[in-house]
């Protein structure tokens, strides 16, 4: 409990998320992002591991397409779900994921500013 007029730890930061989020929700299927291409399009530079973090705070069942958010490598990035979870439900909207678990970026990767 805190002190009135005084927020929990954490509550200003998962408020701040919802701009990362509202990226991740407009990347269609069968296209990737990075974590520091979701971070530039919120307009935090430099903000690939608050990405991660947003994402990873997700609860279950969230309405937010976490899966389609890649390394900049273009590897599928361990998580709570697990990797193999990831490259499954990309596979189901159609992306090519590699034995090794990567992702062909250049074909993949999604292009906000043309909006495919």
């Amino acid at each position: 409990m805190t002190e009135p007029g005084r927020e929990e730890p954490g509550l200003e930061r998962a408020s701040g998320w919802d701009c990362f989020y509202a990226v991740v929700a407009e990347i269609p299927r069968g296209k990737v992002a990075t974590y520091g291409g979701v971070a530039r399009l919120s307009g935090v530079y430099r903000g690939a591991r608050a990405v991660g973090w947003a994402l990873r705070a997700l609860p279950p069942g969230a309405a937010v397409p976490w899966w389609r958010v890649i390394s900049s490598q273009g590897c599928v990035s361990p998580r709570a779900a697990g990797m193999q979870a990831q490259a499954d439900l990309l596979r189901q909207e159609g992306v090519v994921v590699s034995d090794d678990l990567r992702v062909d970026l250049e074909r993949y990767l999604w292009d906000a500013e043309a909006g495919a």
